[in-house]
């Protein structure tokens, strides 16, 4: 699939309509090294986001400037809202509830740790994650000297379960909207896949092909490279919206993988987006400015905000992960 395809509108508009729409500003000037996981919480019309290297938690409240920032123990890698209430979060270290209310009030048992991570902590991290409609948490890995030794798991049965493995860095983590379909995605392989999806069983098919994109070569300058996958939404139309990491852009996949749109960033590195507001139609994207360049930087003041605008379609609500569907044993 080409990385540079010819833009074109997701839904019929007039001009004045159309103008309204694509149109991204900051939602927060305060910068992450490297934001990711960003959800919309549907009770508290709020937005959670992580800063992975920062090991912080952050909330930004609707109409505020800047966002509250909570400091965690080690990497997260992403985070969910919890059914019962606060939050879960999985970190290097392992899976941790934390409640942020109660974190403030000044209780310790706010921020609890529930399980051990399935993997060598001093070797790779959690990475990608969400709960799908019946509430368990699915979320990958990712390995830190980039070989191909990560997977997906499901927490179900208070243990995490092995689903998929063979990848390096596993994120674009969706489903569509029946459910039926699982989208993940191996950022370093530059490849987007699709899995059959039981909902009710939680039974995943075998990977296929949903898109792929060109690698950077060596020699290849930065401003010609489409970027490689990384974090992705799904709206109520069924495309999928993904970051592309060094690329400078979004862009819209249809549920055949056909590019439908792409949206310039004014950042060169997006990571995840997610779509929030009221209706649903305000798409909030997490960025990274870890490891770049001074010259980028400076070219680039935005790099490790969070950046929204409208859109004409509207996303899917963020889903809740359920304790009982997690650690309680099957």
């Amino acid at each position: 699939m080409s990385h540079t395809p010819p833009p074109t509108s997701s839904s019929p508009a007039s001009p004045a309509t159309e103008e309204r729409f694509f149109q991204l500003e900051p939602a927060s000037l305060t910068p992450a090294l490297l934001g990711e996981s960003p959800f919309w919480h549907p009770v508290e019309q709020r937005l959670y986001y992580l800063d992975i290297p920062g090991k912080a938690l952050f909330r930004l409240d609707t109409g505020a400037s800047e966002p509250r920032r909570w400091a965690l123990t080690a990497e997260p890698g992403c985070v969910v809202p919890l059914e019962e209430g606060g939050l879960l979060i999985a970190q290097r270290d392992g899976l941790w509830r934390f409640d942020p209310e109660r974190v403030d009030a000044g209780d310790a048992a706010g921020y609890e740790r529930l399980l051990d991570p399935p993997y060598d902590p001093s070797k790779r991290r959690f990475n990608d994650g969400k709960a799908d409609a019946k509430g368990r948490l699915w979320v990958g890995t990712i390995d830190d000297a980039r070989q191909p030794e990560s997977g997906l798991y499901c927490l179900r049965g208070g243990r995490f379960e092995q689903v998929k493995d063979g990848i390096t860095v596993s994120n674009g983590l969706a489903w569509s909207p029946d459910g039926r379909t699982m989208y993940w995605a191996d950022t370093k392989a530059h490849e987007i896949y699709r899995l059959d999806f039981d909902v009710e069983t939680a039974v995943v098919g075998e990977r296929q092909p949903f898109a792929q994109f060109e690698r950077r070569t060596p020699e290849q300058p930065l401003e010609t490279y489409g970027g490689r996958p990384d974090g992705a939404a799904v709206d109520v139309e069924g495309c999928y919206w993904v970051a592309m990491m060094e690329g400078q852009q979004l862009l819209r996949l249809s549920p055949s993988g056909e590019v439908l749109q792409r949206v310039e960033l004014p950042v060169r590195c997006s990571t995840m987006p997610t779509f929030g507001g009221a209706d649903l139609r305000t798409l909030f994207v997490t960025t990274a400015r870890e490891k770049r360049s001074a010259e980028e930087l400076a070219a680039q003041p935005l790099a490790g905000c969070v950046l929204q605008m409208r859109v004409p379609v509207a996303g899917l609500p963020t889903r809740f992960a359920r304790l009982e569907a997690t650690l309680q044993p099957e």
